[in-house]
């Protein structure tokens, strides 16, 4: 079973679940910091977690625990754009361990991965919603408690599409 993402539900076997999608829309994704959620078809690479926030949860998917060093650069002029990064790093990168719970729980999608095309977009994952499912800046977002049910369901060839 794959998941599907439309009109801002994500729809997974009988659930049909609300979601926070990108500020522009749902879209062919240009550029680094658009603001669009990307059209197309994706695999979930791996799951990153905050194992203070979240516990002992089963998936068939490889988990990764979230760090305090842990970012993700979205700096196109490094050669670790579109990747897991530590810091200390002197690029552009996104903190994974925050204050908010939006990254208590990351499916990271392989979107720009293969091969990663500098400032076409990076980090698209499904995360936590903020409080009344506020716009992302391209990902998808649901409640966590939410994504804490799928990802008990999720197989290694689950395919995420978003249309």
């Amino acid at each position: 079973m794959h998941i599907l993402i439309k009109n801002k539900y994500l729809y997974f076997n009988k659930y049909k679940i609300k979601c926070a999608v990108g500020k522009r829309g749902i879209g062919i994704k240009r550029k680094e910091g658009d603001f669009i959620t990307p059209l197309g078809e994706f695999k979930i690479k791996f799951i990153l977690f905050r194992k203070d926030r979240v516990k002992n949860f089963k998936t068939a998917l490889k988990k990764v625990p979230i760090t305090k060093r842990m970012g993700w650069c979205d700096d196109q002029n490094s050669k670790r754009y579109n990747t897991l990064i530590n810091y200390p790093f002197s690029f552009n990168s996104e903190k994974l361990n925050r204050k908010d719970n939006i990254y208590d729980i990351i499916l990271v999608l392989n979107f720009n991965m293969n091969p990663i095309k500098k400032n076409r977009g990076s980090a698209i994952f499904i995360h936590v919603a903020k409080k009344n499912y506020k716009n992302t800046n391209g990902c998808v977002a649901i409640k966590k408690i939410e994504l804490l049910k799928l990802i008990k369901m999720l197989k290694k060839s689950t395919k995420v599409r978003i249309i």
